[in-house]
């Protein structure tokens, strides 16, 4: 970090603090227009979520198993965090004197204390005493926030008796919780947690185990690009075969970093904004220029959701608060919450970009969670730095290529061109299919005129965490490019290869990134009696994208790269020729060529739709041809 940030960070950290960090800000309180757009943005995107979710709140006094509940759309079961919903629920109560939101407050907090309350203090991830109690740190962190900022509102009789629920589930966490004893984001997160709750509660034992946490985390940062680790069961210090962490970006920047941010800004600890500030500015170099989070590569990414991850809280109070080291920051605050609102209809997010043109339902898990660090960023506004989208994002601006060696993970720009290739191989549970992107397949291809291009998927759609996925509509076929056999009806793909090896380079305003990559199956065995081994090359110059694959050994098997372009329905699909085909959007024409004939992939020609990240499709793919060992398509804009 250069010297004068450092300075102006550590100035900022030493400002006086109330509980929890008001007036942290103080000395940046004067707020241009664009900054109030902002406002304007978030109290208005907080106050549809709400509304939209007391529209699917059940209200059934008979039945205590549903009573107070947020029903959800799209899934069967009620989702056991919904009381997450307390604090912007209760901050609603207080700003617009609306009964209905104090309502709202009080039934979520009714349904838990009936169905997910455990006597040792824990909530549960659903209504089962033997399920998943980490959780509760989320809950209790949402209940604080809620007493603390707008306690006022409650009369005096609830007031009590949150408090003292309260008081449990913070003995519960300080028991419980390691820093190390799952996930990074649950030992990460009760840093503040555990603070705030110290905090609201008058309890030094709290504060104390909170402080001894803070220290510990330091030692979860990758030592090249500081990006943050441990989100890798069963043991977060494992290492890949190639020596890698497990990081998942979604969980990293939506939650664990907001925790930390807001611990040390709280008690000025400086060695610790020090180490947030760089990592903030390295998970920044993955934010798209419409605000996405690319977590193709993560290897938790089977919750992506294109603007974020499923069930965590969002970016914004890490990035708002820190605008004013980096006002590039504040950038990525604004248009992640654009993006959030775009894929919001009748008052729930949907997950992912496409879900709406593909008709599919909301979780509402998105909703509740996503409207909790909207409620922190007004609660402290007064005091957060200036924020607006003025600077421009890294990858805006990018140009180039850039290896982040803790991850194996390339990204590129050129002209209009943005993408990522992946060789990491760091799982996250070391005995389920692989997922994320990797085998040096392209995890994300943008283009600034027209948007997404391609998006990586999981290779197969697995409910991992059964009761925070939709199950997948329709057919699972991967949305990542990749090469393809299939030999006695296995399927064998570059995307099941944790070995890959990739090198780039950028000379005469030609990018290449080149992988040597091969064919396995999902129990990693290559292919045999075919060419298993190829080369992918892609190639980068302002006005188009190369994909090139190769082959020095006999393709016996039909062979193909499968190219899913990103193409929500409505939009027109042209063939121009048996070799070229045309995707008409808003904002131009993405056309393909290849040196073969293109094909469909599904015979109806009609869209695919995956999940993860919630993208429609068009998935094109073009094979080798006999005697032929080279193929290549070409991408352009128009």
């Amino acid at each position: 970090m250069k010297r004068r940030n450092f300075i102006q960070l550590s100035t900022f950290a030493g400002i006086g603090l109330s509980l929890p960090i008001s007036g942290v800000f103080s000395a940046c309180s004067n707020h241009s227009e664009h900054s109030l757009e902002f406002k304007n943005l978030v109290s208005g995107l907080l106050k549809d979520w709400c509304d939209g979710m007391i529209k699917v709140q059940i209200k059934n006094p008979s039945n205590l198993e549903e009573h107070g509940a947020l029903g959800c759309p799209s899934c069967s079961h009620i989702h056991g965090r919904c009381m997450d919903a307390v604090y912007p629920f209760l901050y609603m109560a207080d700003v617009t004197a609306d009964k209905k939101y104090l309502e709202a407050a009080k039934l979520v907090m009714i349904w838990a204390e009936n169905n997910v309350s455990q006597d040792n203090g824990a909530w549960t991830v659903i209504p089962n005493p033997k399920s998943w109690k980490g959780i509760t740190i989320f809950g209790a962190i949402a209940l604080a926030e809620a007493l603390y900022y707008h306690g006022r509102v409650l009369d005096s009789q609830t007031r009590k008796q949150w408090t003292e629920r309260l008081a449990k589930a913070g003995q519960y966490i300080y028991d419980t919780f390691t820093i190390d004893f799952t996930n990074i984001n649950y030992g990460g997160t009760a840093i503040y947690g555990l603070d705030l709750i110290g905090g609201v509660l008058g309890n030094e034992d709290f504060k104390l185990k909170s402080k001894k946490m803070a220290q510990q985390v330091t030692g979860f940062f990758t030592t090249k690009d500081h990006l943050l680790f441990g989100e890798c069961k069963p043991d977060a210090g494992k290492l890949s075969a190639k020596g890698l962490h497990g990081v998942d970006l979604g969980y990293n920047v939506e939650e664990t970093l907001n925790s930390l941010v807001m611990y040390a800004l709280k008690n000025k600890d400086e060695k610790l904004l020090q180490v947030v500030t760089k990592s903030l500015e390295s998970h920044l170099e993955f934010m798209l220029p419409d605000g996405a989070w690319d977590n193709s590569w993560g290897n938790r990414m089977y919750k992506w959701s294109y603007w974020g991850s499923r069930t965590c809280d969002g970016s914004q109070p890490a990035f708002a608060m820190m605008a004013h080291i980096n006002p590039a920051f504040g950038t990525a605050a604004v248009k992640n919450t654009e993006l959030l609102k775009q894929c919001t209809s009748k008052g729930l997010i949907h997950g992912g970009p496409h879900y709406i043109s593909a008709g599919i339902p909301p979780c509402v898990h998105h909703t509740f969670a996503h409207a909790k660090p909207l409620a922190v960023l007004l609660d402290h506004w007064k005091h957060l730095p200036e924020i607006n989208k003025k600077a421009a994002l890294p990858r805006t601006v990018a140009d180039g290529v850039k290896h982040f060696k803790d991850i194996d993970v390339s990204v590129f720009a050129r002209g209009d061109w943005r993408g990522t290739v992946s060789t990491y191989d760091a799982e996250y549970h070391y005995k389920y299919d692989y997922r994320q992107a990797t085998g040096g397949s392209l995890g994300i291809l943008y283009h600034s005129k027209v948007g997404l291009l391609c998006a990586a998927s999981m290779a197969v759609y697995q409910m991992v965490e059964e009761y925070n996925q939709q199950p997948q509509p329709g057919e699972d076929i991967a949305l990542t490019p990749r090469i393809e056999t299939f030999k006695d009806d296995e399927w064998y793909t570059n995307l099941f290869d944790l070995t890959a090896s990739m090198e780039s380079n950028d000379q005469n305003g030609v990018i290449e990134l080149l992988s040597k990559v091969n064919l396995k199956n999902v129990a990693r065995e290559a292919v045999s009696e075919t060419a298993f081994t190829f080369q992918l090359k892609y190639s980068c110059v302002k006005d188009s994208l190369q994909i090139q694959v190769s082959t020095n050994q006999k393709i016996i098997e039909p062979t193909a790269f499968v190219l899913p372009i990103a193409s929500p329905s409505g939009e027109a699909v042209e063939f121009v020729d048996d070799n070229e085909i045309n995707i008409i959007k808003p904002e131009g024409v993405v056309s393909i060529k290849s040196n073969v004939p293109i094909k469909l992939k599904n015979i109806s020609g009609s869209r695919l739709f995956n999940m993860v990240p919630g993208i429609e499709a068009v998935p094109i793919e073009v094979f080798f041809e006999e005697d032929s060992n080279e193929l290549y398509l070409t991408i352009t804009v128009n």
